[in-house]
C-alpha cells in the first residue's frame, strides 16, 4: 500500500493569531452573519501552553457528542488547535460539522487538515441536510498528512444504531501506520459490542503496526474488549484489565466501575463526564511517551491524546 509523504501547512503562533484576526474579519465581510446553528469565527487566543504547530507524533480521539449542537463547532476547532495532533479521530461526527471545524482550523488557526469520512447512516435529526438527502453521520479522521487505502465498513449488527469503523494509512511521527477509528454499540449492548470487536480485531491483526482510536462504550475490564487487549496496549500504561474477579474493578452491568470509582484497572484516567473510561488509544507495535485527557465543555467525552515514541 502506498503512502505519500506530506507535511501540515502550519504557521507560528504569532502569525496564526494575526491570520485569525484577518480571516475572521474577512469571513464576516464576505459571508455576513454565521450560518444558523453555528457561531461566527472569532480570533480567540489559544491558552498558554498550546501547540505552536501540528505535533507530528501526536494522535488523539474525541467523541464530539451528537446531538450537542452545531454551535459548538468553533469551540471544538479551538480544542483541536490547542493540542494540534497529527491525527485526530472523531466519533458522532456529522459531515457538515466536521467541514466547519476544518474551516475554522484553517482560517482562524492556520492548521490544514485532510479528512476521510466513515459515515454509517444519514440522519436528518442528527445532521440536518435536505429531507431527501440527510447529512452523513459516523466517524471522521483528520490528518495533517495525506491518507491512503481508506476502508469504511459497517458492523453486521450495529445494535440500536448503525455503527462501524474507518481505517486509513497515513504518517505519524514520519512513519507510515494503519489508523483505525471506531464507535461501538451503546453501553447496555455488550453482546453486540463483542461481535463488533471480533470484526475490528480481525482487521487490526492484519497489520504489524496499527493505532486504534475510538469510543468503545466499554470499561477496560469488559469481557468484550479482550480481543483488543490481546492485540494492543492502551496508551495509558496503568490501564489494563484487572484480574478476573477483582472486587475493585467489577462492572455493574451498565458500564460502570465498582467501588473505587476509577475508570479502569490500575486507576487509569476516566474519559467521560460520568467518570468512566470508554475512549481508547490502542497501540500495536507502537509505544507512547505520554498521554493526556482533556475535559471539554463542548462534549460529554474528553479529548484523549498521546505523544508517541518516534523510535517505534
Amino acid at each position: 500500500m502506498g503512502v505519500h509523504s506530506g507535511e501540515a501547512i502550519v504557521l507560528g503562533r504569532g502569525v496564526r493569531r494575526a491570520v485569525g484576526v484577518l480571516a475572521a474579519a474577512g469571513m464576516l465581510l464576505l459571508l455576513g452573519p454565521a450560518a444558523p446553528g453555528d457561531v461566527a469565527p472569532r480570533p480567540e487566543l489559544l491558552p498558554a501552553g498550546a501547540a505552536e504547530a501540528v505535533v507530528p507524533d501526536r494522535v488523539g480521539t474525541w467523541n464530539i457528542c451528537n446531538p450537542c449542537g452545531s454551535g459548538n463547532n468553533f469551540g471544538r476547532a479551538t480544542e483541536i488547535a490547542t493540542y494540534a495532533p497529527q491525527v485526530v479521530a472523531l466519533q458522532e461526527a456529522c459531515v457538515r460539522d466536521v467541514e466547519r471545524i476544518r474551516a475554522h482550523l484553517e482560517e482562524v488557526y492556520g492548521l490544514v487538515y485532510r479528512v476521510e469520512y466513515g459515515a454509517v447512516l444519514r440522519n436528518w435529526n442528527r445532521c440536518g441536510g435536505l429531507p431527501w438527502w440527510p447529512g452523513g453521520y459516523g466517524q471522521a479522521i483528520l490528518s495533517a498528512a495525506p491518507m491512503t487505502d481508506r476502508v469504511s465498513a459497517e458492523y453486521p449488527d450495529g445494535g440500536s444504531e448503525d455503527r462501524g469503523y474507518l481505517a486509513v494509512t497515513t504518517l505519524v511521527g514520519g512513519r507510515p501506520v494503519r489508523v483505525f477509528n471506531t464507535h461501538l454499540a451503546e453501553r447496555r449492548q455488550a453482546e453486540v459490542r463483542a461481535a463488533q470487536v471480533q470484526v475490528l480485531a480481525a482487521e487490526v491483526a492484519r497489520h504489524d503496526r496499527a493505532i486504534v482510536l475510538g469510543d468503545f462504550n466499554a470499561v477496560p475490564d469488559a469481557p468484550e474488549l479482550a480481543p483488543m487487549w490481546d492485540l494492543a496496549a492502551d496508551t495509558d500504561p496503568g490501564c489494563r484489565p484487572a484480574p478476573t474477579g477483582s472486587a475493585a474493578e467489577q462492572d455493574d452491568g451498565d458500564g460502570r466501575i465498582g467501588r473505587d470509582g476509577r475508570g479502569s484497572a490500575g486507576g487509569c484516567a476516566v474519559t467521560t463526564d460520568w467518570n468512566r473510561k470508554f475512549d481508547y488509544v490502542f497501540l500495536r507495535d507502537v509505544t507512547a511517551r505520554t498521554f493526556h485527557v482533556r475535559p471539554s465543555p463542548y462534549s460529554d467525552h474528553h479529548l484523549l491524546y498521546a505523544d508517541l515514541d518516534r523510535g517505534r
